[in-house]
């Protein structure tokens, strides 16, 4: 068998579209990992954070006296050391302009609380100790003297006349008063409607959770003057500059951040903590690595939360059903601080149309500070949300105006002749099949044969309902990324991408992408993304964003790398490099059989290869690629649940979903972004409850008192994807990682609603627990 064969047979089998298992796997599931907690330096100290455990107060005073003499204490922490040292302020890098065009509200976070403690959590002071638990022991031993504040926890509560105030550079507790849309279209589309559907709905607030809590060592170099921060992260050039920029007023090259293994993170972990500086501090002033790991009933209090939106949604509709116009007024909470990104403000904008031809909209959005703790993205920030709203006006318009709810769908979705479309998100849809793709949902979850699964429900004693969810997510961001290809000593070849890790399983899609692009054995490629020194830009991994970004950074640089290597290839070969071609990995001198592959030039090159000053000295590339615009990946989710009378008991029993993804670089990943995406929706929608007392209390700060769905939660997932291929980027994908998310709350929501309307019910908010079930179904 030939090169030819052996290089086709190769990529039916690695690439791109076939479902080729992660690289990492064995390494992980054998318990190779190396996370942060994982690494232990030389003479490395250990931190534990002294945290307020009052919602807001006047931070009057801090007494370290006692627990400075305990044994193996080494310092102890607080702003004053932070100011001293001229470390600045955690600062929020976006803003969004109020309705009046002035700048939002964004007062600075400090590391550790100056002046006043505004939620339970928020550090205070940073306790360096020769061990965790000495360590430990000295944070219990520390003072805090803080005159209790009143507090408030709910963004109307804070906005009420006389409301505890948080922030000076915030009256009235208003971060953001936004407004986007055309007012006086859609005030004269509802006027002129035929039927408005009304429905308040709240998004609950999520605790993240990742299976990793938050870990941190910092490091001083006294002889360079450099920082190293390693750290698990989403992205560390971002890091790096957030560090860098706000932290330490410091040149990014004097920055290094560090980042293995990282075990989820769901947008939580993509900003800079308030823990970091202190570290940084603490081993500057000892000349010796510190570190410091979360606890999880900590990480409760200090990790950014999700979600937290109340909202009031209208859809205006003519006789037939044919929407008018949307809108959407309420608050978002912020917490005790601002992190990008804003809660459900431009997020909520770009994905409220979902897959519908709507003409107007508007949304109106109070962002709103409290004594929480603060909200950041959390799993789609604000995307799923979005859709949310609209499907859930889909289903109450449906009812109320007494047509079919799939017919109301139909008539009202964008057509693919309409594409291009331009929403009056500002969005420009380039693609999408959106009524084939309902339709395949519904023949896949035999939506005919419902009646009689729930006729056999109700023999059990238990309700039945069934629910669509279509989504529209617009995913990746324009932004630079970074797309290297590096030739190792070793006959490795090494992909550089600014993007990050934590768990999608890049190093698998990536090699198939450049695989198929360089007909390059799949398994030479390695990835490396967790050392700021080594890359030039990188937007990092978040809004379903790295199959596209760097797939187009990628193919890029594989573009450079051929041309490079046509001019090397050309010298090796005694020709003329216009005549030479390239295909699967080999370049040939056009009309002939005359060639040679690229890792024989990767091998040459090795040997000392003497070139031209003319021809490009080596293979490598380091490519940065101005991303494309905007993808949007959409589908139908289809969920059936089932309702135990006697015990308020819901259990997602059927779940099928059709996705586009676009093109598919592995079905086997994208399913598993799928699942997880639709587990974490049905969590937010049947069980996450995050409750605190008027006092600013979390009542809910462990596992004994949050529930997060199980295994055994889980239903069995039909998935199916119907590709249509994205236009804004080479390869024609489209971002996966959240839209299991974007599915599944208005899916297995609706199919409740669906259930209980047998009982009266038209709407409920999530969670929709079994007590808040037992209730409605005995009118308590």
């Amino acid at each position: 068998m030939d090169a030819f064969d052996d290089t086709s047979l190769a990529l039916m089998k690695f690439g791109v579209g076939q479902p080729v298992p992660r690289k990492e796997d064995p390494t992980l599931l054998r318990g190779q990992g190396r996370y942060t907690d994982d690494i232990n330096l030389p003479g490395q100290a250990y931190a534990v954070m002294v945290r307020s455990r009052i919602a807001h107060g006047v931070l009057k005073g801090i007494d370290a006296q006692a627990a400075s003499a305990l044994p193996g204490v080494l310092a102890i922490l607080t702003h004053a050391d932070l100011d001293a040292a001229g470390f600045g302020p955690l600062k929020c890098p976006m803003n969004i302009p109020q309705r009046d065009g002035s700048p939002m509200k964004t007062p600075p976070r400090p590391s550790l609380a100056k002046g006043k403690v505004r939620f339970v959590g928020e550090a205070v002071a940073c306790v360096v100790a020769e061990t965790a638990v000495q360590a430990k022991d000295a944070a219990e031993a520390v003072e805090l003297d803080i005159e209790e504040l009143p507090a408030v926890t709910s963004p109307a509560a804070a906005l009420k006349e006389g409301a505890p105030q948080l922030h000076a550079e915030a009256p009235g507790n208003l971060a953001l008063d936004f407004h986007y849309g055309d007012a006086e279209a859609v005030k004269k589309a509802f006027a002129e409607a035929a039927h408005v559907t009304r429905l308040e709905i709240v998004s609950n607030r999520i605790i993240v959770n990742p299976m990793e809590p938050r870990s941190a060592i910092g490091a001083y170099d006294s002889k360079t003057g450099r920082f190293t921060l390693r750290v698990g992260c989403q992205g560390v050039m971002g890091m790096r500059g957030g560090l860098a920029r706000d932290v330490l007023g410091l040149p990014p090259d004097r920055v290094r951040v560090l980042t293995g293994n990282v075990g989820g993170s769901f947008g939580m972990k993509s900003q800079v903590y308030p823990e970091y500086g202190p570290l940084l501090l603490a081993s500057k002033t000892l000349g010796r690595p510190v570190k410091w790991t979360d606890e999880r009933s900590e990480s409760f209090l200090s990790d950014h939360h999700g979600r937290d939106h109340q909202r009031v949604a209208k859809l205006a509709l003519d006789k037939d059903g044919k929407f008018l116009a949307v809108r959407l007024t309420g608050t978002g909470n912020a917490g005790a601080y601002i992190y990008p990104p804003m809660p459900a403000t431009t997020n909520a904008v770009k994905n409220v149309i979902d897959v519908y031809r709507t003409p107007a909209m508007e949304v109106n959005s109070k962002v709103v500070f409290t004594n929480t703790t603060p909200i950041g993205a959390y799993r789609g920030a604000g995307r799923p949300e979005g859709n949310y709203y609209m499907e859930r006006l889909i289903d109450t318009a449906a009812r109320e105006m007494g047509i079919d709810r799939v017919e109301l769908r139909r008539r009202n979705h964008i057509a693919p002749g309409q594409m291009p479309y331009k929403a009056p998100s500002g969005m420009n849809y380039d693609s999408g099949e959106f009524t084939t793709v309902l339709d395949k949902a519904l023949l896949a979850a035999d939506w005919q044969g419902f009646d009689k699964r729930r006729k056999e429900s109700a023999a059990r004693n238990k309700l039945r309902g069934r629910g669509i969810g279509s989504y529209l997510e617009v995913t990746g961001p324009p932004a630079k990324e970074y797309g290297g290809i590096r030739f190792e000593a070793d006959g490795k070849i090494t992909m550089l991408s600014g993007t990050l890790d934590y768990g999608q399983g890049h190093a698998t899609p990536f090699a198939q992408v450049l695989s198929d692009k360089l007909g390059i054995p799949f398994e030479r490629f390695q990835l490396l993304q967790g050392d700021s020194d080594q890359l030039k830009v990188g937007g990092g991994t978040g809004g379903s964003k790295s199959a596209l970004v760097a797939s187009q950074a990628f193919l890029e640089a594989g573009d450079k790398l051929i041309e490079q290597g046509k001019q090397i290839a050309a010298h090796v070969l005694e020709a003329s490099a216009v005549d030479i071609e390239f295909a699967r990995g080999r370049f040939t001198i056009a009309g002939t059989d005359r060639g040679v592959s690229i890792l024989e030039l990767a091998d040459k090159l090795r040997s000392g290869l003497s070139l031209p000053a003319d021809v490009p000295p080596s293979l490598d590339v380091s490519h940065i690629s101005d991303n494309p615009p905007f993808s949007f990946p959409n589908g139908c989710h289809v969920a059936e649940v089932e309702i135990d009378r006697d015990t308020g008991q819901i259990e997602v029993v059927r779940y099928f979903m059709v996705n586009d993804f676009g093109t598919v670089i592995n079905p086997m990943l994208t399913a598993g972004q799928a699942h997880g995406g639709v587990i974490q929706g049905i969590g937010q929608a049947l069980m996450e409850r995050t409750v605190y007392d008027p006092q600013g209390q979390p009542v809910t700060g462990s596992y004994m008192d949050y529930a997060l769905p199980r295994a055994s939660d889980a239903p069995d997932f039909s998935i199916e994807n119907h590709s249509v291929p994205c236009k804004t980027n080479l390869l024609g994908v489209k971002g996966c990682g959240e839209a299991g998310c974007a599915g599944a709350l208005p899916s297995v929501m609706n199919a409740v609603v669906d259930a209980l309307s047998e009982v009266g019910v038209t709407h409920i908010d999530m969670p929709v627990t079994p007590e808040k079930v037992w209730r409605v179904l005995n009118g308590s």
